[in-house]
């Protein structure tokens, strides 16, 4: 069982690292685990696939390494995508001990559990039994999966394995009444069924740390020394049933941040409340691309496109209508690295994988026609 009032409710994301010459910086890593250690905070989230396999290994070196194993607890994920046959299963978890340098995982993950291969994956695997096998053999302490699925199919799942202790979902404000990830109805059934929560993307990949000048103005009127970010964290931090609320920090500022946010926190009055509702309802508006650069969709890139990067360049352009220059040049950045939007083949790969189920390959199209004329 756990106990979710003694989670603490900052979790740290090691999906977003910071990078320098190519190569996670271990060295800023390992000051930022210190930071978020002192500050009394225990747990860490990675995955095998993570950085190109190597964010584990960053949390060997970071954390492993340099602190008492019953000081911190961590998570990582199998995928689905990696998964060809029943021993895969084993391989890839004793590949994930040894990355990480650890003989037990404290929280485990059937990674990306959504409609269509990946559940069916898991199912044709008996990843359920496995999982609860592992943590029998005292391999895993707590045995749960990452969700970007529909409601119904949550619904299924829980019905059909009640030995899960806990979900992820991507949760924040903007995604609250989206179509496509419907976070609120997410929500509410595992908050019926008093099932602990995880929350990733609370700030959506960190579209929502930086608003248009009106929405920041809206936000700082009220609360004029709190971040733009710590309005997003508040929302979900406020909700009932919420165990761990992950952040893919990548600097000290966004540590030292959100560690002040979380540091006697304040949930969100009524009338915060009624803000964040005025601020999403006229940042809707705005027809923004919805990506939250996870990025799982440009290794299997054949042209190399950095879409991530490119929908980022296209909605600061839609966001900031005056400002082409910053933009452009970006986005001229880019493609002297890699490809353009327009080298796109329509091949499909990256929508196979996107978490967010975006149409990416007709995004890309529109993409090249603001950007590579």
């Amino acid at each position: 069982m756990i106990d979710v009032e003694k989670m603490p409710k900052l979790g740290f994301g090691l999906m977003r690292l910071p990078i320098k010459d190519d190569e996670i910086d271990i060295k800023q890593v390992c000051d930022m685990v210190d930071m978020y250690i002192i500050a009394g905070l225990t747990y860490f989230d990675t995955a095998y696939v993570y950085h190109g396999g190597q964010s584990e290994v960053a949390a060997r070196e970071a954390i492993v390494k340099r602190y008492p194993r019953d000081s911190f607890t961590l998570a990582t994920k199998l995928p689905a995508w990696c998964i060809k046959s029943a021993e895969d299963r084993d391989k890839i978890f004793n590949e994930q001990l040894a990355r990480a340098g650890v003989d037990f995982f404290d929280f485990y993950l059937l990674h990306s559990l959504e409609d269509g291969n990946n559940y069916d994956t898991y199912e044709k695997y008996d990843c359920f039994k496995w999982g609860m096998d592992k943590k029998a053999e005292g391999k895993i302490k707590h045995f749960g999966f990452s969700y970007h699925g529909s409601p119904e199919l949550l619904e299924e799942v829980l019905d059909k394995h009640p030995e899960i202790e806990f979900v992820q979902i991507q949760l924040n404000y903007a995604d609250w009444n989206n179509p496509l990830v419907r976070s609120g109805a997410l929500y509410e059934i595992l908050h019926a069924r008093n099932i602990p929560m995880i929350i990733m993307e609370p700030v959506k990949g960190g579209s929502l740390a930086s608003l248009t000048p009106e929405l920041e103005g809206m936000f700082k009127a009220a609360r004029p020394d709190d971040s733009i970010a710590s309005w997003a964290f508040r929302f979900v931090a406020s909700l009932p049933g919420v165990m761990t609320i992950l952040s893919g920090m990548s600097s000290r500022d966004q540590m030292e941040d959100n560690i002040r946010t979380f540091t006697n926190f304040e949930p969100l009055s009524e009338s915060e409340n009624k803000l964040i509702s005025d601020v999403t309802r006229i940042m809707l508006d705005i027809p923004t691309i919805q990506c939250t650069a996870c990025r799982y969709c440009t290794p299997g890139c054949p042209m190399q496109i950095s879409i991530p990067d490119v929908f980022r360049t296209v909605n600061t352009m839609r966001l900031y209508e005056k400002d082409e220059f910053r933009p452009r040049n970006f986005y001229s950045g880019l493609v002297s690295r890699g490809g353009r939007a327009g080298d796109c083949i329509a091949c499909g790969q990256c929508e196979s994988v996107c978490p967010q189920h975006l149409p990416i390959i007709e995004l890309l199209q529109e993409a090249s026609a603001m950007l590579d004329k």
